[in-house]
């Protein structure tokens, strides 16, 4: 995790957040001659005991978007990439030398295929030599439970993988499944209309200018046959569900586009028509955006949001939906009780199996 990232909430709440600048300086991974024993120490004088470890390792070199625009460039990705992608390894380290009873990782839904699937055969692998367990881990078709989709919490399309990892020695994992997850679905889904305000400032409103580049930019790759351009949703219809919201909101906001009333048939005749133009698309607010991700409940402002907007943007586009890890995290509670059970059980008879 950088520091530039987070420093904002850092700087905001410094009392509720323990951070440090970058996970390698606890790992020791960027330092030579390091022995593992020496790395495992260092850990283990800086990372406390815990029952269960979350991480989500930089998603960029693993999704296509990312993928295609580092070849574009020339760079290299997925576990080639010297900066980024090795930090899987990290999260290895803390997991090896404090063994918690259960892990939670989280990525982006294409780090299944990335590589020609290696690159999830290398983690896979890795966690299995590591003596833990993958919930579903053999359930790798169309309807892979590990991929789970915001859509079914809230109006947003948000699939990530997730793993769930037992420790193997402890027998945590009999009977667990992320197929459960469909028991904690909302009977009736958030609207998107319910997650907007009514009335937003005018900065939030796409400029003529700006409008008009998306617009084009979309004409112009729908001739040619691909999917490019901004992605508008029409609030006024409950099942209305919309894109990924990525950290590179703040930009333009095309991937969420909220309609205004924009006539499509004017704007075909005359793009520049003065009362159309006045019904131009707007984006999300960070406001919007917190309860998109689950942050917070409709028509509420408890989230504090002590930041910019474009880091707001950048936050919560590179965050999870919430109601997913609060669903994942119901679904393990049990697990989670049995293993410090165990903990206990074994503290009061001198042993430690971490």
């Amino acid at each position: 995790m950088r520091y530039a990232l987070i420093k904002p909430i850092i700087i905001a709440t410094p009392a509720t957040h323990h951070f440090n600048e970058d996970i390698r300086d606890i790992t020791l991974s960027h330092k030579e001659g390091v022995s593992d024993e020496a790395a495992a120490e260092h850990i283990r004088q800086h990372i406390p005991e815990h029952d269960v470890l979350l991480a989500g390792f930089p998603c960029q070199p693993f999704s296509l978007a990312g993928v295609s625009k580092k070849n574009s460039l020339g760079r290299a990705h997925g576990f080639a990439c010297d900066t980024q992608g090795t930090l899987f390894f990290d999260v290895v380290r803390i997991i090896d030398s404090r063994r918690p009873a259960m892990f939670v990782l989280e990525n982006v839904k294409n780090l299944k295929s990335h590589d020609q699937g290696k690159t999830f055969r290398i983690i896979m692998q890795t966690l299995d030599e590591l003596g833990y367990d993958v919930a579903d881990a053999e359930d790798n078709g169309p309807d892979d439970p590990k991929i789970i989709d915001g859509k079914h919490f809230l109006p947003q399309h948000r699939e990530r993988i997730v793993l769930v990892g037992f420790r193997r020695d402890l027998n945590l994992k009999a009977d667990f499944t992320l197929r459960d997850i469909s028991e904690c679905f909302p009977a009736q889904r958030v609207t998107l209309a319910q997650l907007l305000d009514p009335m937003v400032e005018a900065k939030y409103i796409l400029t003529p200018v700006l409008w008009k580049y998306l617009y084009r930019y979309a004409k112009k790759h729908q001739a040619r046959g691909n999917g490019f351009g901004y992605g508008m949703v029409y609030p006024n219809n409950p099942q209305c569900v919309t894109r990924t919201l990525s950290a590179r909101y703040y930009k333009d906001g095309a991937e969420i586009l909220i309609d205004r009333g924009w006539d499509m048939a004017t704007g075909e005749k005359d793009f520049d028509d003065p009362l159309n133009q006045q019904h131009r698309p707007r984006r999300l607010t960070p406001r919007e955006c917190a309860r998109l991700m689950g942050f917070e409940a409709p028509g509420e402002a408890k989230f504090r949001i002590p930041v910019s907007d474009t880091q707001a943007y950048r936050q919560f586009g590179n965050s999870v939906v919430v109601p997913v890890f609060a669903a994942v995290a119901k679904l393990l509670e049990p697990k989670i009780k049995q293993a410090v059970a165990l903990r206990q059980q074994e503290a009061q008879h001198g042993r430690r199996s971490r």
